[in-house]
């Protein structure tokens, strides 16, 4: 079993994405019961679903600085023009 792609989990939306941690979050805590239990028999999966959810909050953490990011500027970009405004009038007075 190939590891998950992370072209895959850029594909998702925002809510899409926020379920699918979720979701692997609970697949982890169910291998780990297993474990416990000594009922799991498919070791690779700890692998795998650690993987997936590092990919998951990656991607996440990303589009959290991209939106922070395009906040900055959007913010920046008003006070620019507040400033250039602003000695617009100082020089016409």
């Amino acid at each position: 079993m190939a590891l998950p792609k992370v072209a895959e989990v850029r594909e998702l939306s925002d809510t899409e994405l926020a379920d699918e941690i979720v979701a692997v979050k609970k697949q982890l805590f169910q291998l780990r019961l297993q474990k416990a239990t000594g009922r799991l028999e498919t070791t690779h999966l700890f692998k795998h679903t650690r993987h997936r959810l590092a990919q998951l909050l990656t991607v996440e953490r990303e589009r959290q600085i991209a939106a922070a990011k395009a906040t900055t500027e959007t913010t920046e970009t008003t006070t620019e023009e507040a400033v250039a405004t602003d000695k617009e009038i100082e020089s016409k007075e």
